[in-house]
């Protein structure tokens, strides 16, 4: 596989809270994206994607337990943030989102929970694989308002699940079989916030080269206010 990765803090934000990985040695790719007070939210969505990587590193376990072995180590994770924010003051109330992919063989495993996504873009469509979980997204889902709603609706950075806001969280997973050419997208919502579907797709489309594509993507980013922390992974399948 192929695969790049960019984050950029944007135009207004002082700091950035996203966190990523792209560990293509284990098939690991991930997005975080941190919330809190002063420096928690990067705090969180870091010890998302690190404990996520060091004990996917020291896993030992059949293919079929891959799925059944992330969740875990996601709930510890969720755990640990949420000692965290209880046991540190300047902590209190952090959390993050998280969207972690497992490449294995011809498929994709993903665990997920807040408003990061993942896209699945294969021949000339653009597939969001995962659900926002946010008050806007749930909204959207019952049929309460509609996409073009949705977009600049002023409750959208409102989650109804994230990582570390309470000792156990419910993550959702998805699996994906995927096909040569495929490429996956994992995005924090800097970049959805910005550009639409249709628009990410276009640009992927037209520039193979995925480090000048990611540079395309957050530059038309940040073009249009880059009002919040962006991150992309992107992974092609060979």
């Amino acid at each position: 596989m192929k695969w790049s990765q960019i984050s950029d803090v944007g135009r207004v934000r002082p700091g950035n809270e996203d966190s990523m990985c792209a560990c293509p040695d284990i098939g690991l790719f991930a997005v975080a994206d941190g919330m809190g007070g002063h420096k928690a939210g990067e705090i969180a969505s870091r010890t998302v994607i690190e404990y996520l990587v060091e004990n996917l590193r020291n896993s030992n376990v059949e293919k079929e337990d891959i799925a059944t072995n992330l969740l875990r180590i996601l709930d510890e994770a969720n755990l640990r943030i949420h000692r965290l924010s209880n046991e540190i003051e300047e902590y209190r109330g952090m959390g993050t989102t998280v969207t972690a992919g497992i490449f294995v063989d011809n498929k994709l495993i993903i665990a997920h929970v807040g408003d990061s996504r993942a896209y699945l873009i294969r021949h000339d469509d653009i597939i969001q694989i995962t659900n926002d979980h946010s008050l806007v997204g749930e909204m959207l889902r019952c049929g309460g308002i509609t996409e073009e709603q949705a977009i600049n609706h002023p409750q959208k950075n409102v989650l109804t699940r994230a990582m570390g806001t309470a000792p156990m969280v419910r993550l959702d997973l998805h699996t994906v079989d995927l096909k040569v050419g495929d490429k996956i997208l994992f995005c924090t919502d800097g970049l959805i916030n910005h550009l639409r579907p249709e628009e990410i797709k276009h640009v992927i489309k037209g520039q193979p080269d995925l480090d000048k594509c990611l540079e395309e993507l957050m530059d038309l980013t940040l073009e249009r206010g880059g009002t919040d922390n962006s991150t992309i992974v992107l992974v092609e399948v060979e």
